[in-house]
């Protein structure tokens, strides 16, 4: 069985307070977009000596294969469902890694469907969502897969009506490797000049036209991405220079997107060594 997991983009992104639980509050809207990796799942049982045979192809993913997030998925529906057989799995990665898109909390989300619809194991979104966020705090989002507006973790989710149709979106990633634990401990050195905008609630500036949101939908992180790799500032300004209606950073970086009418998309002249992907909405 194939699947084809989408990554998303935040459409602003508030960073509130750390809980006891070491993480943050937090206030976004995800978006599911058509940048797709390839996951398929088939049944092994002719290798009882081995429950999972994992392979990969395309972006490289750095870490140990144990840590990767498709394979703690099997594993933790494992734990709960002894019978599920051993399995080949393969994992094309085309979505940039570690780029604020949740390219890979999107494979974690779709493998944990995927084995319960290959499996029938009879899961509820509910129960898949409960397993998601044992895997990451972005992985929930993933089993509903439309726009939500989210808070706590980004487990609270509330479906949300944005319709985009009749815009383009083009999604700019520089190649530059942001770590998460590195934004949210920045965060903190520029949490006054967080604290004294003035802006709306989120849901409320969510349904005002597009072209308000730039004035108030913003990435809290953008603040300490920017000063550190400014080459992030200069690709928003451009994207606004080119006639983008909203421009923003995708969670905690690096990826840029801009939204534009398609009708008046311009040509895009970006580094060739980026990663510029045009996608209608």
């Amino acid at each position: 069985m194939v699947v084809f997991p989408n990554c998303k983009i935040n459409i602003g992104l508030r960073i509130g307070q750390k809980r006891a639980d070491g993480f943050h509050n937090l206030e976004t809207v995800f978006f599911p977009i058509l940048l797709t990796d390839v996951l398929e799942i088939l049944p092994a049982p002719h290798q009882p000596e081995k429950t999972i045979t994992y392979s990969q192809s395309g972006n490289n993913i750095e870490g140990a294969e144990d840590d990767n997030i498709c394979i703690k998925a099997y594993y933790l529906l494992k734990k709960d469902f002894p019978q599920l057989p051993a399995i080949q799995m393969h994992l094309h990665k085309a979505i940039p890694t570690g780029a604020g898109l949740g390219g890979g909390s999107a494979d974690g989300a779709f493998t944990l469907c995927l084995i319960n619809n290959l499996f029938k194991l009879s899961l509820s979104t509910s129960q898949l969502i409960n397993y998601a966020l044992r895997l990451g705090s972005d992985c929930p989002f993933f089993i509903i897969n439309q726009p939500c507006f989210a808070t706590g973790r980004g487990e609270y989710l509330t479906p949300i009506s944005i319709n985009l149709s009749g815009y383009t979106m083009v999604i700019i990633n520089p190649g530059i490797h942001i770590n998460t634990g590195w934004a949210f401990s920045e965060l903190s050195l520029y949490q006054n000049a967080i604290q004294t905008k003035a802006i709306p609630g989120m849901q409320e500036a969510i349904r005002q036209p597009i072209e308000n949101w730039k004035y108030h939908l913003t990435n809290d992180f953008e603040l300490p991405a920017f000063n550190q790799y400014p080459v992030l500032k200069t690709i928003k300004e451009t994207l606004y220079n080119l006639g983008a209606i909203y421009a923003a950073m995708s969670g905690s970086g690096s990826t840029m997107y801009g939204i534009f009418n398609t009708d008046n998309l311009p040509g895009l002249h970006f580094s060739a060594n980026y990663f510029v992907k045009k996608i209608s909405l």
